[in-house]
């Protein structure tokens, strides 16, 4: 009878262990992290402070003209920045220096001298412009301006009685691209704007951003 006892206890002792673990709140907690990413961008605005139009409605061979095109990152992402500029050419006589008459030849009808911290990328004949490419030789960090292009554009002294009348142009166009992931694996900033910049002519190939080609 006692041992009946003991397995009874026992058993009961058993039941109760189980009715106590079916019942027991366990402690419990749960956290989790939501990482918000705001998304890039990168933007540029194209100025040229000291161009006055009015100044130069008509303009006479060999005459000086101020025109300092640069570019503000006005974006929050670093930039590689570019400035493509498009010169008129035409068939024309022009006289040297000393005032002697040169030989008829296409040439390009104003010049410019550009400053060292930029670099000649690339020139090509397009149409009746010759395009010039150059990259800034520095990152563009959000809110920098470059330093300008240029400063002055100089119009080829030609022989009168050629062009009278036309409207000629200087188109200028500023382009931008990010600097993270866009310009391989270069050592120097030139090299790397200059991978970049390849990759900015696929990617807006036919878009409204396109390079002059």
């Amino acid at each position: 009878m006692k041992n009946n006892m003991k397995k009874i206890l026992l058993l009961t002792g058993v039941l109760c262990l189980a009715s106590v673990g079916g019942v027991s709140a366990y402690l419990t907690d749960y956290d989790k992290v939501s990482n918000q990413f705001t998304v890039g961008k990168v933007d540029v605005e194209l100025t040229e402070d000291n161009w006055k139009p009015d100044d130069h409605k008509k303009i006479e061979p060999g005459k000086v003209i101020s025109k300092d095109p640069r570019i503000k990152n006005t974006g929050i992402n670093d930039a590689y920045a570019y400035l493509e500029v498009s010169i008129p050419t035409a068939n024309v006589i022009a006289a040297a220096d000393n005032g002697s008459r040169l030989e008829k030849r296409v040439q390009e009808l104003f010049s410019f001298q550009s400053k060292a911290s930029w670099t000649k990328l690339n020139s090509q004949k397009v149409g009746n412009n010759q395009v010039y490419v150059f990259a800034y030789n520095k990152i563009l960090k959000p809110q920098e301006t470059t330093e300008s292009l240029f400063d002055t554009v100089k119009f080829l002294n030609i022989i009168e009685g050629q062009l009278d009348g036309q409207q000629l142009e200087i188109p200028v166009r500023a382009y931008a691209i990010q600097a993270s992931y866009t310009g391989g694996d270069a050592e120097n900033v030139v090299e790397q704007a200059r991978s970049a910049y390849q990759k900015y002519v696929d990617q807006n190939k036919n878009q409204p951003g396109q390079v002059t080609e």
